[in-house]
């Protein structure tokens, strides 16, 4: 715990006009976009194509590692060199054009995002678990004209192809041989093989006018409820939220009175993530990968998330950053065989998109003592995070994600639509540069979500005196007990708080009477035991009698979450039979 008597030696207030004034590195200048006028990063990179192309000063420094597969920055130019040129050249890929990319966290998925983007096409990830049918929905949706796959989703497609009359060409990748339909394309071919990259020639990458405020990129929503939305990027947005975390992270030395580091990427060591969550998502395309293209990182991925094998990596590859979703680093940290392990390259433990047990931060300051702990906000249709809480306000606020960063402005909203006060409980409303612009094709959906600049998250909060944000419930998730809110996350926080509970989401019991009692599905840590009745008795000391959940059930398997790293609470309410009155 900080030491609150000295901490922290600056406000919120003061560490943004320092980080953000004349000449400094986060200095911000005035720009109206789509008529909205917003705060904006003066020396940030203009464009995704500017940052690849800077990238070739990385030269021989390690990018990507799969695997036997280790990819050099200066090979992961000449690929996307290469690709971006023939996209152009002899597919016939013009800005504008939509080139999706959709496989696991290979080293090609890299380079196909990148070449789209270079030539001003719209890179369109799509989600790698998706079902062919799901799949035939995005592709038709966004009408990509091209779609980057690996050998496992061509054939998920591959039935669906005669519908999906705008897509021209499939490249496979990690395949090299034939196939009799003209419209499937070995990528390997192309490019080769990864590790054989930087053999290729050395050629120019294309021409393109690519402008700040140009479509970059459509990213689908996990659509946990109806038909997915892809929510369209620019450049500026996506590099935006770069920025906002970077600043977040120097924010917290200048809040402990201390100098903010200056990293020189063609000298220092690198920072070295394991990404343990997809490329697809938000975080994954927009919190790492860009991230490490422009900062000089090395990215660790595996082909699914297995702890153990994890534990193995970070070892063998010096890991400084672990995380991703909150319930990957409990399972580093409760890993039985963990202290058999070096760990010690930890510096951080990273994570947002999912609640957090206030528990975790003291955990991680406790197992990993050098590492400094984050834990941020934000959705697809803010190009990833908000706002980031870290080091020691995490500390001090651990069931708070952190404070707007400073582009971003943050609000909640009341139910008539008025700007509410300090800690007053309603929507989280958020207007910045980083903010995507609209949804693909649904004008509808826009209007309701994009408004004068703000998003309407659907996120219920408050936000305190220095204006740190504090999460009680998604909108839609809030259960009525009788007519009485609920906060599901103020449920699963007094659960986490059990020293035996790893994981907790809490879901509605429909009830004939009061409407929903509550109820709640667990994950107990390794070697521990506990009893519904004992947890039932636990929250009880904690909060009102009708919030405690009527019905818990306990499990030893991880909670069922989705590629994004959200609990797939649908599953979890049919586990529950209704009550009667």
């Amino acid at each position: 715990m900080a030491d609150t008597a000295t901490f922290p030696v600056r406000t919120i207030a003061e560490c943004n006009a320092l980080l953000t004034g004349p000449g400094a590195r986060f200095e911000m200048e005035e720009k109206v976009i789509n008529g909205v006028k917003l705060r904006t990063y003066k020396n940030a990179p203009k464009t995704l194509r500017d940052c690849v192309l800077n990238s070739i000063s990385w030269g021989e420094r390690e990018f990507l590692v799969y695997q036997d597969e280790r990819v050099t920055f200066g090979a992961h130019y000449k690929a996307v060199a290469r690709l971006a040129t023939q996209l152009r050249d002899d597919f016939g890929v013009r800005p504008g054009d939509r080139v999706a990319v959709i496989m696991r966290n290979y080293p090609q998925w890299s380079v196909g995002f990148y070449a789209a983007l270079v030539i001003g096409a719209i890179a369109t990830p799509m989600n790698s678990w998706w079902t062919g049918e799901e799949l035939e929905y995005g592709l038709s949706d966004s009408g990509a004209k091209i779609a980057i796959v690996d050998p496992e989703k061509l054939e998920r497609i591959r039935e669906h192809m005669p519908k999906l009359t705008s897509l021209k060409t499939v490249l496979v990748g990690r395949r090299s041989d034939d196939e009799a339909d003209p419209r499937i394309v070995s990528l390997d071919k192309l490019i080769g093989d990864p590790n054989s990259w930087n053999k290729l020639p050395d050629i120019r990458m294309p021409d393109a006018e690519v402008g700040a405020d140009d479509d970059a990129t459509i990213m689908y929503t996990s659509g946990t409820t109806g038909k997915p939305k892809g929510a369209l990027a620019t450049h500026r947005g996506i590099i935006s939220n770069v920025f906002n975390g970077m600043a977040c992270q120097s924010r917290h030395f200048l809040r402990q009175g201390l100098p903010v580091p200056v990293r020189d990427p063609k000298v220092d060591p690198p920072r070295i993530p394991l990404l343990a969550i997809p490329f697809f998502h938000a975080t994954g395309a927009f919190s790492n990968l860009v991230p490490a293209i422009m900062n000089a990182d090395k990215i660790v991925t595996m082909y699914k998330w297995d702890t153990a094998e994890a534990l193995e990596i970070i070892q063998r590859e010096r890991v400084t950053t672990i995380g991703g979703v909150p319930a990957i680093a409990w399972q580093v940290l409760e890993h039985p065989d963990r202290d058999k392990y070096d760990l010690s390259s930890i510096q951080f433990v990273a994570y947002g998109g999912a609640p957090s047990a206030p528990e975790l931060v003291a955990t991680i300051k406790r197992k990993f003592p050098s590492a400094l702990a984050s834990n941020g906000w934000g959705m697809t249709e803010t190009c990833a995070a908000s706002c980031v809480n870290f080091g020691k306000d995490y500390e001090v606020r651990p069931d708070s994600c952190g404070a707007a960063g400073p582009a971003m402005d943050f609000k909640i909203v009341g139910a008539k639509g008025e700007t509410l006060g300090v800690n007053e409980v309603g929507e989280l409303w958020v207007k910045g540069p980083n903010n995507c612009k609209a949804y693909w094709n649904k004008p509808e959906a826009t209007a309701k979500t994009y408004i004068d600049g703000w998003v309407v998250t659907g996120d219920i909060g408050r936000i305190d005196e220095e204006g740190f944000v504090f999460l009680l419930d998604r909108a839609k998730d809030m259960l009525i007990r009788g007519g009485e809110n609920i906060y599901c996350i103020e449920v699963e926080s007094a659960l986490y708080d059990h020293p035996a509970i790893m994981d907790a989401a809490v879901v509605g019991i429909p009830h004939k009477v009061l409407g929903e009692e509550v109820g709640a599905v667990v994950q107990v840590k390794p070697e521990m035991e506990v009893t519904a009745d004992e947890l039932r008795r636990f929250v009880s000391q904690k909060l009102a009698t009708f919030k405690v959940p009527v019905e818990i059930q306990i499990q030893r398997d991880p909670l069922p979450r989705n590629a994004n790293g959200k609990i797939m609470k649908n599953e979890l309410r049919v586990r529950f039979s209704p009550r009667p009155g």
